[in-house]
């Protein structure tokens, strides 16, 4: 892990009413964020605030998909505290390369990659080009804490 710093990007999140969070602390045995060559891989990233999910249950059913689109918001401000974790200073990041978005769905959703643009608007928005990535969005029975939504991302560094 690198040393942290504030960054351009951090100051574009907070013209965007965003603080950067603490990295949750994973839920099972896993680390939040590994670095190979100049990519950082973030594992999985739930919905948490300060611990907690602010949503339960399958989207379609219990949540909303406008619900579940913030949700997948979280998910990704989640994920650049993760990477700036790794590697210390989130200017360092070239581009988003792939966002995977996993939502838990009702059988009858299919949604899913309107939920999920809750993620890749936002990095869009934070990153500019740098945020547009190629992207999967997968709907699932059920995800760890009955959490609605889950992403992980693959960024690229300098």
């Amino acid at each position: 892990m690198q040393e942290a710093t504030s960054s351009r990007v951090e100051a574009r999140l907070a013209e965007l009413g965003h603080a950067l969070p603490a990295v949750a602390k994973p839920v099972a045995a896993y680390l939040p964020a590994v670095t190979s060559g100049n990519y950082v891989y973030t594992s999985g990233q739930l919905p948490l605030i300060k611990g907690e999910l602010t949503a339960v249950g399958k989207v379609g059913a219990e949540v909303s998909a406008e619900e579940a689109k913030a949700q997948a918001q979280t998910a990704a401000l989640n994920a650049l505290a993760a990477i700036k974790a790794e590697i210390g200073d989130l200017d360092r990041i070239k581009r988003i390369v792939k966002v995977v978005g996993f939502v838990s769905s009702a059988p009858d959703f299919t949604g899913q990659p309107g939920v999920i643009n809750g993620a890749s608007e936002f990095f869009g928005e934070v990153l500019g080009d740098a945020g547009l990535h190629a992207r999967s969005a997968v709907g699932v029975a059920v995800l760890p804490l009955d959490a609605p939504v889950e992403v992980e991302v693959i960024a690229e560094f300098e």
